[in-house]
């Protein structure tokens, strides 16, 4: 069977294990049902995300000049302490801003390779923890808007890690950690602003489980633009990776706007 289209980060149902879907052009493919199955993954093209033209990709999907210029990359996206839209205050788009910024956010710890502190919209959990390759996490704060999620974070990062090791996390070096009594430590270091938000009563971690039939020990990772051809046999999904028998390990999410032709053998 082939398959092709452009790469977009994989769609993700919460189960035990976490269920995958891939969107290609004219295919929706559920990637569990090709554990221990031979993919040969060739790539074709490049296509941006916003305009779609045969453009290196720059960052998060985008050719260079969109990712300059259009809302969906400002630096409030991965930094969301530089959100304005709560007042009335334009970056790229104002209109799109207030849309993404002004919903509830929440402020989390997860457990990937080890804790870390994260921002995400309320409506994205646990897609958010799912993507990070966490196997637990729990929520801090609910707060109204993206910039107090931005300031809480960048207080409690002073105290916990906010980056993951992604090698650490797709070998499975993780510990358990009891998370409720870490985010209670956290609370006083909560700005005040933020501290009315504060979860006290919402104290359960939610448990994620990864369909990974063998983990890499050694990972090597796969770059199309290096390595435009790839054949190997998918031993298991974690975060927005696909992990191979030989080790090597491929970032869906990071190879967005790279347009592939997928045969399964």
């Amino acid at each position: 069977m082939e398959y092709q289209g452009v790469l977009r980060k994989m769609m993700t149902e919460l189960g035990s294990p976490v269920q995958y879907y891939l969107q290609l052009e004219n295919d929706f493919l559920n990637v569990n049902q090709l554990l221990n199955k031979t993919l040969d993954i060739s790539f074709v093209k490049y296509e941006c995300l916003n305009c779609h033209l045969d453009k290196p990709i720059f960052r998060q999907g985008f050719c260079k000049s969109c990712f300059f210029e259009i809302p969906q990359a400002a630096d409030w996206i991965m930094r969301p302490e530089l959100s304005t839209a709560h007042l009335g205050k334009e970056d790229r788009d104002l209109e799109y801003e207030k849309k993404a910024q002004l919903q509830p956010h929440i402020v989390y710890l997860a457990n990937s390779s080890n804790v870390k502190v994260g921002v995400t919209r309320k409506s994205q959990i646990p897609t958010r923890w799912i993507d990070q390759g966490a196997h637990e996490a729990i929520e801090i704060v609910e707060v109204p808007n993206r910039y107090l999620a931005g300031i809480t974070e960048i207080a409690l990062k002073e105290y916990v890690s906010d980056k993951t090791n992604w090698r650490k996390m797709l070998t499975n070096d993780i510990t358990d950690v009891d998370l409720l009594k870490e985010k209670e430590k956290l609370a006083v270091y909560i700005p005040e602003e933020a501290k009315p938000y504060y979860l006290e009563n919402h104290s359960k971690e939610t448990n994620i489980e990864f369909p990974v039939l063998q983990y890499p020990t050694k990972v090597k990772s796969l770059n199309l633009s290096k390595t435009p051809n790839f054949s190997g046999v998918l031993k298991g999904i974690k975060g927005q990776y696909v992990i191979f028998e030989d080790n090597t390990v491929f970032n869906i999410r990071s190879s967005e706007g790279y347009y592939i032709r997928l045969n399964l053998g």
